[in-house]
């Protein structure tokens, strides 16, 4: 078994996977508001294939990919399409599950989805209000981040750039500008809600992600992944709902660049967004497999119709060449064989570091 090594967003060093530990591996998936775009497919494909990676190594491996299906998006998408919300995010989860199988790269272990974890989400919460990290407000629930002292160590931002992103009208219900929500009471124009302690409601974003990984790889796991856009606030609060309820949660926090259309992120917001099944049409899914590795994981990687034909262009050149050495692929003469595409690409032969990543 070869040493592994992963760059930890947090302490921004190389850190050594454990070869005597089962590898955890948590990655942030959708908010399934609407079908997918190429670039929420990036953390898919990355932590897809750094498990098989794992798994050739010998490191024994589970992979969880969680779904948001409670969410402040949901219902405003839901409203506009004239659909209860319940039923329009079960619609874009199984559209979800569709467009990613088309990437043949199999399913996580486990894909767990916040409406299924409603009561690890309250018993988080409880247990948060208990030891003094979180308190209720109009029938909210808070986290008290002051009560945190390490808040902030993951992203390293000022406090004054730590803008929380909710809505305005909790502001009059919080005792700190910085606190954020782990349960939001109901609201007339909501049409799902949970019985609480505290009143009906719904979770917040980020508890739901702490009580989800636990449930599904313990307190203690050897990675987290996402979008580098999670760092700040989600993954930084994720550190604080669970640490402060003394878990020792993540080791290394690993962070995969965005996609950019004109230097701009791709987003439904800036309304720069492609769809992962429209580029499966258009371009199949090895040529969409390859343009999402072709740079390294951690860096942005420019998106337009130049940089995905070139992807094409480069899948068929390999499939030229397994056409013309069968035996390389281990196929029949003439026989066109599914190609294995590796996590990460250096130039233009692409390959898995064995040692680094």
């Amino acid at each position: 078994m070869r040493q592994v090594q992963i760059k930890d967003t947090l302490t921004g060093r190389l850190t050594t996977l454990d070869p005597e530990e089962k590898v955890g591996i948590y990655a942030c998936g959708p908010t399934v508001y609407s079908r997918i775009h190429i670039g929420n497919a990036r953390p898919y494909v990355v932590f897809s294939l750094l498990t098989r990676f794992l798994r050739d190594e010998g490191y024994p491996t589970k992979l969880v990919v969680n779904i948001t299906d409670i969410n402040d998006k949901i219902y405003d998408a839901a409203r506009e399409a004239g659909e209860p919300s319940a039923e329009f995010a079960a619609r874009m989860t199984r559209a979800y599950f569709e467009d990613t199988d088309r990437l043949a790269l199999g399913r996580p272990d486990a894909e767990p989805s916040a409406t299924e974890t409603i009561g690890e989400i309250l018993e988080l919460i409880a247990e948060l209000i208990d030891t003094g990290h979180a308190y209720e407000s109009g029938g909210d629930v808070y986290f008290k981040v002051r009560s945190f002292r390490p808040y902030g160590k993951l992203s390293n931002r000022r406090t004054e750039e730590m803008d929380q992103g909710e809505e305005s009208g909790m502001a009059s219900l919080k005792q700190g500008p910085l606190d954020f929500a782990l349960w939001k009471a109901h609201k007339e124009d909501e049409d799902t809600s949970w019985e609480s302690p505290w009143g009906p409601g719904r979770p917040g974003w980020h508890i739901e992600c702490s009580a989800m990984a636990e449930a599904e790889l313990g307190a203690s796991f050897a990675i987290h992944g996402g979008g580098s856009d999670l760092v700040f606030p989600h993954h930084e609060n994720e550190i604080a709902q669970s640490e402060a309820a003394g878990r020792p949660f993540a080791r290394i926090w690993m962070h995969n660049g965005m996609i950019e259309t004109d230097t701009a992120k791709m987003s439904k917001s800036e309304g720069n967004i492609f769809q992962l099944s429209e580029a499966l049409d258009r371009y199949g899914r090895e040529a969409v497999v390859d343009y999402l590795i072709s740079g390294h994981y951690r860096q942005p990687l420019a998106f337009g119709v130049e940089q995905m034909e070139q992807a094409a262009a480069r899948v068929e050149r390999l499939r030229n060449f397994f056409r013309e050495h069968p035996a390389a692929a281990g196929g029949a003469a003439g026989a066109a064989p599914t190609v294995r595409v590796p996590a990460n690409t250096r130039g233009s032969t692409p390959r898995w570091s064995t040692t680094r990543t």
